[in-house]
């Protein structure tokens, strides 16, 4: 086994890209784009600290939650979390930004990468309050590369089919493997405490 460290050996093995899957390349979103990401719930940020590890964080609301201000800028609302802000921390450090939308129901994906930065400007805020909360802050986001994402891998692990639906009782609680990540000594949530304690906090 040897390792891949440059581009020239990375391209021996996989060649150079060619047809639609260049070609499909935006520098703006498109009629496309837009009913994509109006049609989509949830949505992968992906980040890097100034460390260099990079982070992936989902993201999720009713579809349409990130909405589209024109054809190269989206604006994404950070909702009520933990507040470890790892990812707002990563675009203070570095506004390199990657989002991969998803539909339910839907294999294809939408990839868009840009610059990101945060704002907590009162009217671009309260124009994203839901449920009577207004974000603390929202991400504007400068697309510079948006392309729809082929089927295949959302094909190959059977995503969204009834039969790759994992019961929950196959992992142990969230409460339980907390309890075991943290070393509490605590008694561990339950999974209706937890989803009761969600319920009034998801805004």
């Amino acid at each position: 086994m040897a390792r891949i460290e440059t581009m020239e050996s990375l391209r021996a093995i996989y060649g150079a890209p060619k047809g639609r899957s260049v070609a499909k390349q935006l520098d703006r979103l498109d009629r496309h784009c837009r009913s994509f990401i109006a049609l989509s719930p949830f949505v992968i940020l992906a980040t890097q600290g100034a460390d260099g590890f990079g982070d992936a964080t989902p993201r999720g609301d009713h579809p349409g939650f990130v909405t589209v201000a024109d054809d190269t800028t989206l604006i994404l609302p950070d909702r009520v979390g933990n507040n470890r802000i790892d990812t707002l921390s990563n675009i203070v450090e570095r506004p390199g930004i990657g989002l991969i939308f998803l539909i339910p129901g839907v294999d294809e994906t939408l990839r868009v990468n840009g610059t990101a930065v945060i704002d907590d400007d009162l009217a671009l805020r309260s124009a994203h309050m839901a449920e009577g909360r207004i974000p603390a802050t929202v991400l504007v986001v400068t697309v510079r590369e948006a392309y729809l994402q082929c089927a295949k891998a959302l094909m190959r692990s059977k995503l969204w089919a009834e039969e790759s639906r994992v019961p929950r009782d196959r992992l142990p609680t969230m409460g339980e493997m907390l309890k075991d990540h943290t070393r509490s000594h605590e008694q561990a949530e339950t999974q209706s405490e937890m989803l009761a304690r969600y319920a009034t906090s998801l805004y």
